[in-house]
């Protein structure tokens, strides 16, 4: 397992973790920046400014309209609000669906009982140390280690490295869209259920998990996984899929048999469910807004290409910033 599988996913627990874990510890000066609700006068601002940013499918069958837009778990202030051609898609559409939605108490419950530490799974002394020694650095409290899957540590362990850069999981663009569509009093749906999601995050024996450990301390030790994640940001403000879907050619990061492995399970083998679930809902009746990881949109096996293979005439959508 390299840099891939530990960059994606985790932001999304990041995002639910903070949720999960409890209260802040105290910010030293030296700690990375936490995210700041913003102001009135910031919201305002916000949304005067809004542009728009990422990858917009139009999704056509059964005379309806539906969308498919790829998401960042992680986000900047100004990118939590949906510019004029995204939001316009989704106040025209009857529902948003999320890979899960991050702000359902339903879903957070089940996310922190499954991400309680199992301790039947144990570190090596050093191993313990070596993440111990990055929660400190990171800010966080020692006693996540004692209480929160070792793995599921590397959310927020990752967060904190992109938060001194200005990015943080509480404006990614999953979240965004989950405030914004309440705020229009749409539904929420979860494409995935968070069963399937933990077990492509959690190592399900010991010589997984510190075999995975390793590796992912080693990342954050040497700082890997942070320029790999800036420029996974990047490449989504800008819109850019043809570079997304080259991702294994820059990420260095399948490198291996069981670097492919990972790959596929992380990605190839859950778009089939995830385009299954968005044909269920467009065909129940509703205009659909499918907003999904980003890396899940490119590629022969992507969302576009299967929802074509599924009668739906689908349309990239320039994304013209102002």
């Amino acid at each position: 397992m390299t840099v891939l599988r530990r960059v994606l996913p985790w932001v999304l627990a990041a995002c639910c973790l903070g949720r999960a874990a409890g209260a802040t510890p105290p910010q030293p000066a030296d700690c990375p920046p936490a995210a700041r609700p913003p102001s009135a006068e910031e919201q305002a601002a916000g949304w005067r400014d809004a542009r728009d940013r990422g990858m917009l499918w139009r999704l056509e069958k059964d005379g309806r309209t539906s969308w498919l837009y790829g998401t960042i778990h992680i986000g900047k202030t100004a990118w939590a609000y949906p510019g004029p051609i995204v939001r316009a898609a989704l106040e025209d559409s009857d529902t948003l669906a999320l890979e899960l939605d991050p702000l359902d108490p339903a879903v957070l419950g089940e996310l922190q009982a499954g991400m309680a530490r199992d301790p039947r799974l144990t570190l090596t002394p050093a191993l313990d140390r070596r993440l111990r020694a990055q929660l400190r650095r990171a800010c966080l409290p020692e006693t996540h280690a004692d209480q929160v899957a070792p793995e599921m540590l590397a959310a927020n362990l990752t967060m904190a490295a992109t938060a001194r850069d200005g990015f943080h999981a509480a404006f990614g663009i999953d979240v965004s869209l989950a405030q914004v569509a309440r705020t229009m009093n749409k539904p929420v749906a979860s494409l995935e259920t968070v069963s399937l999601q933990l077990a492509s995050l959690v190592s399900a024996n010991e010589t997984d998990l510190r075999g995975n450990m390793t590796r992912m301390l080693a990342d954050l030790e040497q700082d890997r996984v942070r320029p790999l994640a800036l420029r996974l940001a990047r490449v989504w403000e800008t819109g850019r899929d043809e570079e997304l879907g080259r991702f294994t050619t820059w990420c260095n990061c399948v490198r291996t048999p069981r670097d492919r492995a990972q790959m596929k399970a992380l990605l190839e083998d859950r778009n089939p469910g995830l385009a299954a679930a968005v044909d269920r809902l467009h065909a129940g009746g509703q205009s659909v807004f499918a907003a999904v990881g980003s890396l899940h949109l490119v590629g022969a096996s992507g969302l576009p290409a299967l929802l074509t293979e599924r009668g739906y005439t689908v349309t990239r959508e320039p994304l013209t910033p102002r």
